[in-house]
């Protein structure tokens, strides 16, 4: 009752929004970075990628680590925006 008093209304869908918009970004810029459109001065996950694939027989470990960063920071942003998303919104009360 407190939650539904305090005026949690829009920011649920926002925050879910807002954290599937940097998961989006985060995604994009690795893509574009593994596709050479960066900066060669920035280091970036996707870069990473990109520069292990002529490497890959030999350390595979050059291209899984970063893709697996990748993978477990769109992961954890989407989880975090779920369970604020259970805990703000005063509609899941059961």
């Amino acid at each position: 009752k407190f939650r539904a008093e305090t005026g949690f209304g829009p920011l649920p869908p926002i925050i879910v929004a807002a954290s599937v918009m940097i998961a989006n970004a985060i995604l994009t810029e690795a893509g574009l970075s593994f596709l050479n459109m960066r900066d060669p001065n920035v280091v970036s996950w996707g870069g990473m990628i990109g520069d292990g694939r002529e490497q890959l027989r030999n350390a595979w470990f050059l291209t899984a680590l970063p893709g697996a960063a990748i993978a477990m920071a769109v992961l954890s942003l989407n989880l975090v925006g779920d369970g604020l998303n259970e805990i703000l919104n005063p509609r899941n009360e059961q």
